[in-house]
Parts: C-alpha cells; sequence; structure tokens
C-alpha cells in the first residue's frame, strides 16, 4: 500500500511540480558550467546500493572528497547552490528514486556507500531492512546536527513504531522544517553526516 501511494504522489507531484523542475535546471546550467543534475552513490534497503539523484549545487571543479575536507567548501557551491541547499530544492530529483523503487517519501536518509560506521550500526539493528526515505524521523529531529548514534536511535524508533499515522507527523514536521531551514547544510558539515562532493552526471 505504501509502494502504491509512493507512485501515485509521484505521478502527481511530478506532473504539477514539472515547470518548476526545468526552470531550476535552467537557472543551474545558467548559473555555473555543468549538468543540472549529478549522481550520488547510496546504500538502500538490504544494504543494496543505488544512484540517488539531486540538482547540482557544487561546481564540476569541485575535488572529488568529502565536503568537510575540503579547505573553503563555501567557494565551491554555486550562487544558486546555496539557495537550492537552504531551501532543499536541491533533494527534488529524488521523485525519480522514489519512481524507481529505490526511495519512499519517508524512511532512513540512505546512507553514502562509503560512511560504513552508519552502515553497520543501521544493519545491527535491523533500521537497512526499510527503504530509504526522503525524509525521516531522524531529519526532523535534528537533520545534519545528529551524531551518527543519535541518528540510528531515531531511524529504529521509526523502524519499531512506522505507521501512517507516524509518515504523516514526519511529513508535516518536514514541510515546518525546510520552511524554517533549520538543521540545513551550508558549506561545512558534520563529519558524521558527511555529503560527499558532488560526481556530476
Amino acid at each position: 500500500m505504501k509502494r502504491f501511494s509512493d507512485v501515485l504522489f509521484c505521478i502527481i507531484l511530478l506532473s504539477i511540480l514539472s515547470p518548476l523542475l526545468l526552470i531550476i535546471s535552467i537557472v543551474i546550467k545558467v548559473d555555473s558550467k555543468g549538468p543540472a543534475l549529478f549522481s550520488q552513490r547510496r546504500i538502500g534497503r538490504n544494504n543494496h546500493e543505488f544512484v540517488l539523484y539531486k540538482f547540482r549545487t557544487m561546481r564540476t571543479e569541485t575535488p572529488d572528497v568529502a565536503t568537510h575536507l575540503l579547505r573553503d567548501p563555501q567557494s565551491h557551491i554555486t550562487p544558486f547552490g546555496k539557495f537550492l541547499r537552504k531551501s532543499s530544492l536541491d533533494e527534488l530529483p529524488q521523485l525519480l528514486n522514489i519512481i524507481k523503487g529505490d526511495m519512499t517519501f519517508i524512511g532512513p536518509r540512505p546512507a553514502l556507500y562509503n560512511q560504513h560506521d552508519l552502515i553497520e550500526l543501521r544493519t545491527s539493528c535491523g533500521v537497512h531492512t526499510l527503504r530509504p526515505g526522503v525524509s525521516g524521523w531522524a531529519q526532523v529531529n535534528g537533520r545534519d546536527c545528529l551524531e551518527i548514534r543519535e541518528k540510528v536511535n531515531y531511524d529504529f524508533e521509526y523502524l519499531e513504531q512506522q505507521s501512517l499515522t507516524m509518515d504523516i507527523k514526519i511529513l508535516l514536521f518536514t514541510v515546518l522544517k525546510v520552511l524554517r531551514a533549520d538543521g540545513v547544510r551550508e558549506g561545512t558539515q558534520n563529519p558524521i553526516m558527511v555529503e560527499k562532493s558532488e560526481s556530476a552526471m
């Protein structure tokens, strides 16, 4: 039932948001050299790897290392990229991941392929059996500001208590968080919540 709802809402959202997606893609191309989308290797359900899509917010010449390892992360983020990150609009292409079945709307955020500590902790408590989400219980309780064990604790709470009511609650909290830009990442990030520098498609 959740999978059916995901696909249905995705089709509706893509139909409504298609003009916005097109405008964002054009502005990204005008704002800086490179493609509008970029891809990242992420860990999905049962620890299977998949490719996650986002709008590109960093320059194409950015070194392919973790963001917090860059000497001056802010200098690598494009002017429009700062707005996309703050508004979370860079996450919209993940609707494609939902259509493909890689992700769902609500679930634990997918770990990077090299976040071995996070992957190991999630596996040990069974969180890896969940389909990763665009937003989740950990995100509305701290987003990028959480330490890894706190994040996994929230993920486990979701595993134990997941329900339609909880998903709706997380969705509403997510909207509020995005509107207030709570816990949003700018350039430097908590090393525990590293997002790898963007590899353009």
